[in-house]
């Protein structure tokens, strides 16, 4: 089939490429030239300068110029189009709503080209991004107002986890397609013939609006996982010096019931999805005049726990972070991607710098490009000069006087023998992932070591090494722990 994709960034490349794969002839569009300049290239540096995800290089080299193609103009590709996706980005407005401007800009754009075409073959237009119920009915009007004929609109949600997208387009859990006519679904099985009647993927056919409410639902539950296992099961590992957070998780998921998915803590959610979407359905949901107190209890709680370790380590560990040197290692919001949409290193690199830090002493495998872009200030902003960049982990933490683990980089696992070669206690260890299992090690030494889900492992002077039995530990007073 010939397919355009509209918007190339962490959904619409992915999908293009994946597309491509299965013989399609596939137009990936965007109005950035520089973009379309470096997806063109092949070259790996470019290309993942804007989109990081594993897979993804080579599943373009394997099919550029053959059947991937990318272009800024649709004018010479938009005649005998069979589908055309719609992958936009759709950011938040400050009231919770979602921000249409770039949807509806492109919308026009493919209302005005299909009203000239001279083909008036089937074209179905086909809602990728995440946006509010309805907006199926918006494109349609579009149309319309165009006076564009033989054509269907369809919502198709992408349920795809940035670190496994191209992974995730190729064998998903679930392919679900909003339509209204029989016409228009014949269309979309051709284009996902691979996955009707499959085995274990799950093909469901049904109203846009489902459609649309099926994302909206699935993410908001997620989050829900996330924000409750946060807000019960670490308060309770942060008050009982006792508990141990990972038989917690066990036990409670040993119940078939109950989702292991989200049975961690951390230091919050991010991404360009989940903070926005359950926004956005609150949103929805109060225009409707239904009650939306268990979402923004959700939210809240994502939200708080993006800062909360840096307020615990000053409550609890007493620590002073004015005029200190702290190194952050993790920008990115998850690991495997260099997408710092959201990400808890952002909310944290704000709590740090008003709480007068000296020094932010960053590292991200991934990430560090696309943090010095965002954290440019063309004003000379002085807050902003307060960021470092280092190569790698040891070199962010020589020199530092704490230490905040904000993304859960494999990487950051065996940590406890680099913090002991780059710095001598007494030394703050935050660990927002809990990524630092051997942490007795470091208290044995000196090192105090606040983790999210536990109460603050402080060495006592009978615990300590001979070697540091007589440094000078932080105020405070701790509790005598082996595990967390």
């Amino acid at each position: 089939m010939k397919i355009i994709v509209v918007g190339t960034g962490f959904v619409g490349l992915p999908h293009a490429a994946v597309l491509s794969e299965y013989g399609h002839e596939v137009y990936a569009y965007d109005i950035d030239e520089e973009r379309i300049r470096a997806y063109q290239s092949g070259d790996r540096d470019q290309i993942e300068r804007y989109v990081n995800e594993p897979g993804l290089v080579e599943a373009i080299e394997e099919t550029i110029d053959r059947y991937l193609h990318f272009t800024t103009s649709l004018d010479d590709v938009i005649e005998s189009t069979d589908i055309i996706f719609m992958c936009l980005p759709t950011p938040p407005k400050r009231d919770g709503s979602t921000d249409l401007r770039f949807y509806m800009n492109a919308a026009h754009y493919l209302g005005g080209l299909l009203a000239q075409r001279s083909d008036k073959k089937r074209v179905v237009l086909v809602n990728k991004s995440t946006v509010p119920v309805s907006t199926a009915r918006q494109l349609q009007k579009v149309m319309e107002e165009h006076g564009v004929e033989n054509y269907g609109v369809a919502s198709n949600p992408e349920f795809l986890a940035q670190g496994s997208a191209v992974e995730g387009s190729r064998r998903p859990d679930r392919v679900v397609v909003g339509a209204d006519t029989e016409e228009d679904f014949v269309l979309l099985r051709q284009v996902y013939s691979q996955f009707v009647n499959h085995v274990r993927i799950r093909y469901l056919e049904t109203t846009p609006e489902t459609a649309e409410s099926i994302k909206y639902v699935a993410n908001t539950l997620l989050l829900t996982y996330i924000s409750f296992w946060n807000g019960v099961g670490a308060r309770l590992g942060e008050s009982y010096a006792n508990i141990h957070m990972e038989d917690l998780k066990i036990g409670v998921t040993a119940d078939e019931r109950i989702s292991t998915w989200g049975s961690y803590v951390s230091n919050g959610a991010g991404g360009s999805c989940f903070g926005k979407d359950i926004q956005s359905l609150i949103y929805q949901l109060n225009r409707s005049g239904r009650s939306t107190d268990l979402l923004q209890a959700v939210y809240n709680i994502n939200e708080y726990q993006k800062t909360y370790m840096i307020d615990r380590a000053v409550y609890e560990a007493n620590f002073n972070f004015n005029n200190k040197r702290v190194a952050l290692l993790g920008l990115a919001f998850k690991k495997r991607t260099n997408d710092m949409r959201d990400s808890s290193a952002l909310k944290a690199v704000e709590s740090l710098l008003a709480k007068g830090v000296a020094e932010i002493r960053a590292y991200d495998p991934l990430a560090m490009d696309d943090a010095q872009r965002s954290w440019f200030s063309p004003d000379n902003n002085h807050l902003f000069e307060r960021i470092t960049y280092h190569g790698t982990a040891k070199k962010a933490i020589e020199g530092s006087d704490a230490l905040y683990i904000s993304t859960d980089w494999e990487e950051f696992r065996g940590l406890a023998s680099t913090i002991e070669q780059a710095v001598e206690p007494p030394y703050l260890v935050i660990d927002g992932r809990r990524m630092i299992p051997d942490y007795d090690r470091l208290i044995a030494k000196g090192y105090d070591y606040l983790s999210v889900g536990s109460v603050l492992r402080r060495p006592q002077p009978e615990e300590m090494d001979e070697d540091h039995s007589n440094g000078q530990l932080n105020a405070g007073v701790g509790q005598k722990m082996k595990t967390a």
